[in-house]
Formats: structure tokens, sequence, C-alpha cells
């Protein structure tokens, strides 16, 4: 192993970590945001909100993110659409994400016990109150598992958008592997950061899982 070499490269992944990590993070508030909304919809009684919500969330889970990346960044300019690199790939997985943290929150929303929401409804409460101050709060506890899984699939996917000449950890490796011919040393590196990345993110999502259960 070329430690020499390791040492060298170290300093440029970590910034590229920066990167991965801020295309994670932008992506991550938008896939939230908008799940919330596609959960909202897919929960009306209407089928106006439903049906767009599930046809959304079917497109998106039904085909490849990098697929979808592509056809944002690169067929996105076709028809003037003009995203850097890095906007796109932030968007891209996080409209991507949202599908998938949307199906986990629905199914936490739907995992509260019935009876709360008839018990809710029987002193007065309406639809939204009692989704607002009964359901949601319950929720929330079903809610830290799925999504913490969700999490850390969005910062593994987020190597795709190297794809899209984003220069993130796995471009990094690329570009020196293509310099060096030395991958083992290089990914492994890389290789390194993601797990730190991912191991701080695990930490904080357990705390939280045991803060609301205790709670």
């Amino acid at each position: 192993m070329d430690i020499a070499l390791i040492q060298k490269t170290f300093p440029y992944f970590a910034q590229a970590a920066w990167v991965t990590i801020l295309v994670s993070l932008l992506a991550l508030v938008l896939g939230l945001a908008l799940a919330s909304l596609l959960t909202m919809m897919r929960l009306s009684r209407s089928a106006m909100l439903r049906l767009p919500a599930i046809a959304y969330i079917s497109l998106f889970r039904g085909t490849p993110c990098l697929v979808q990346l592509f056809l944002l960044y690169f067929g996105g300019a076709q028809i003037g659409i003009n995203l850097s690199p890095f906007t796109a790939g932030w968007i891209g997985l996080g409209l991507n994400i949202a599908a998938y943290m949307s199906e986990s929150m629905r199914g936490a929303i739907v995992g509260v016990d019935r009876s709360q929401t008839e018990a809710a409804r029987s002193i007065g409460f309406g639809r939204a109150r009692t989704m607002v101050l009964i359901i949601l709060p319950q929720a929330a506890r079903l809610m830290i598992r799925p999504l913490g899984v969700n999490i850390v699939a969005l910062i593994k996917g987020s190597a795709l958008v190297s794809a899209i000449s984003v220069i993130d950890l796995t471009y990094t490796a690329q570009r020196y592997i293509s310099a060096t011919y030395k991958p083992f040393e290089i990914f492994t590196v890389a290789a390194f950061f993601y797990m730190v990345i991912i191991i701080t993110v695990t930490i904080v999502l357990r705390w939280l899982d045991r803060r609301f259960v205790i709670a």
C-alpha cells in the first residue's frame, strides 16, 4: 500500500467530503419538505390530491436515480433549464429521496393506533387539529428509524452526482485513479470519509431515537 499517496491525497478528499455533506444536506432538506407535502396529499380524501402524489412516488421509486439526474442535468438544458452540476445534483437527489421518505412518513402516521383519532374526534377535534396535536407527535417517534435508513441511503447515493461532474468524494477518487492507477489506496481513502460521515449520522439518529422513546 502506498502510504505516501494516501497522505498526499487526504487533504483533497477532506475538501471533497464537504461537498458530499453539502449535497446530501441540501437534498435532505428538499426531500423532507417535499415528502411532507406528498404525505399529506396521499392521506387526503380528495382524489385530485391523492392521485398526483401516487404518480410522483411511483415514478421516482420506479426509475433509477442516475437516470433522473441525467434527465434533470442534460435533458433540462435541452428545454432551457440550465443548472450547474452541483445544483442539479442536490435537487435530483432531493426529488428522488422524497418519494421514499414520503412512504416512511405515511407508514408512521398510519401506524398510530386508530383509537387515538376516534378519541380526538369524540371530544370535538377536527381532522386537521387531530392530525397536528394527536397523530403527528406520536407518528414522529415511528418515523425516526425509517427516515434514518433513508438518510443513510441518501448519503451513499450521493456518489451518483459524480456522474454529472460534481466534485464529491467519488469524483475525486476517479480523478486520482486516472492519474495514479492505484485504485486500492484511492478508494480506501474515499471509503474512509464515507464511513466517517455515515457513522456520525448514525450516532445522531440513535440519540434522537433514544430521546423520543424515553420521552
